[in-house]
């Protein structure tokens, strides 16, 4: 690469606007660790005048980002705007295809289009970079395609999602309701102050397993339905109830091979108390790499925000700096396999199953004996009634039985006027 290089942003949102402060500050540290002299020639967004953090230089400023790559002479681009199709889409696609190295912390992008843009970068030799689309700060992409590249992974799984992480972990340790915390979580900026919705279904962290699986396993990214569940249903009940049977309730992301099929997921888990991944709290992420011969490796940071973001795209930015022309899955696209699906039916693990019932005789018998019918039986068996309303909670944690099975039988319940609502379902983290 050249010595003197031109930088483009696009998007200035909290991530592009650090950044771009970021790269204003540091150039004189990138030349001595890289020897090349960077230069921010373009940024774009979509209001040219709205108040920011850090300053930003009007004249070189877009509103459409696409006349950039038609009017500047850019070297390398940063995509930070964070939708999956639309203007990213478009940005990223130009560029590589006019031979600009691409940096971005767009998991949804990736996650969607990584296929179709990683063959894009390859076909015109250019970086399609996004270790800040995971995990934040944590190195944990560029460990898996470096570290680890010699290592045989068959299992991958952790705490993906800071703000999911941040209320679980503040429900326990305040005694807080679900919608409390996360108005706390919007106020400290842990979550979005408007439509937080795919950081609490699982989408977000559901992203990223898919390009954790893509990396790890020599695949592509998978497009099929798979187990997605996210954290808007616990309740501090379940918190309370699983913490007297030493769990902890964590969201979890999980991608693995069983029998040489993809098997991802996200769903909140019961983790025992006294493992890593149950002390991993508040808005902290931790991904767990199990892989042969290396055995199991732990990667823990701080997983969002505009500071461990700015530095995982820093650490992008210097590995194209220094000349490093790399695939961005790791290997050539054409010998990366489209993965076979593990059927999720066929899962067997244990429940924790939470029934509010109308407290009165026979509504307990009436459930063992529609678990049994399910070949689901009952390991451990707590009853909380609530006297003044006459009503009780039936927690039940189950021996292993399969998702098809389990499912069929959370299904069965709605037909039961004893029971008041829709039975809280958690798996087992095994």
């Amino acid at each position: 690469m050249k010595k003197n290089v031109n930088i483009a942003i696009v998007g200035l949102g909290q991530i592009g606007n650090y950044l771009l402060n970021e790269l204003n500050n540091k150039k004189k540290d990138i030349e001595l660790k890289t020897g090349k002299k960077i230069k921010i020639v373009a940024i774009s967004a979509k209001n040219k005048n709205k108040k920011r953090k850090y300053k930003i230089n009007k004249k070189i400023f877009y509103k459409n980002p696409l006349e950039i790559i038609k009017k500047c002479n850019v070297d390398i681009l940063f995509e930070a705007i964070g939708l999956s199709d639309k203007i990213s889409k478009k940005v990223v696609e130009l560029a590589l295809k006019n031979h600009i190295h691409v940096i971005t912390p767009n998991k949804a992008l990736i996650s969607k289009h990584g296929n179709y843009l990683s063959k894009l970068a390859e076909k015109n030799k250019v970086n399609l970079e996004f270790e800040a689309s995971v995990a934040g700060g944590i190195p944990i992409l560029r460990s898996i395609k470096d570290s680890l590249a010699t290592n045989k992974i068959f299992k991958v799984y952790g705490i993906l999602n800071g703000t999911c992480n941040y209320i679980l972990s503040e429900m326990e340790k305040s005694g807080e309701n679900f919608s409390n915390v996360l108005k706390k979580a919007q106020k400290l900026g842990y979550a979005e102050p408007g439509n937080p919705k795919l950081d609490l279904n699982g989408f977000d962290a559901f992203a990223k397993v898919r390009i954790l699986s893509s990396l790890s396993f020599n695949k592509k990214i998978s497009n099929k339905d798979c187990l997605m569940e996210g954290i808007e249903n616990i309740e501090y009940k379940d918190i309370n109830i699983a913490n007297q049977l030493n769990y902890r309730i964590k969201l979890l992301g999980i991608t693995e091979l069983i029998n040489n099929q993809l098997f991802e997921r996200v769903h909140p888990s019961l983790v025992k108390k006294d493992t890593y991944i149950g002390n991993v709290n508040g808005v902290m992420n931790a991904v767990i790499v199990h892989g042969n011969p290396v055995g199991e490796s732990i990667f823990q940071g701080e997983g969002a925000g505009p500071g461990p973001t700015s530095s995982s795209l820093m650490s992008d930015l210097l590995s194209i700096l220094r000349g490093n022309i790399k695939y961005p899955f790791g290997i050539p696209e054409k010998k990366r396999k489209i993965a076979k699906v593990y059927n999720i039916n066929n899962y067997f693990n244990s429940l924790y199953l939470r029934f509010e019932v109308k407290d009165k005789p026979g509504v307990l018998a009436q459930i063992t004996k529609q678990l049994a019918t399910k070949k689901i039986s009952v390991e451990r068996l707590i009853q909380i009634p609530d006297n003044k309303k006459k009503t009780a909670s039936i927690v039940i944690i189950t021996h292993k039985s399969n998702e098809h099975d389990a499912q069929s039988c959370i299904k069965s319940f709605k037909f039961n006027k004893n029971i008041l609502k829709k039975p809280t379902l958690i798996r087992l983290f095994n």
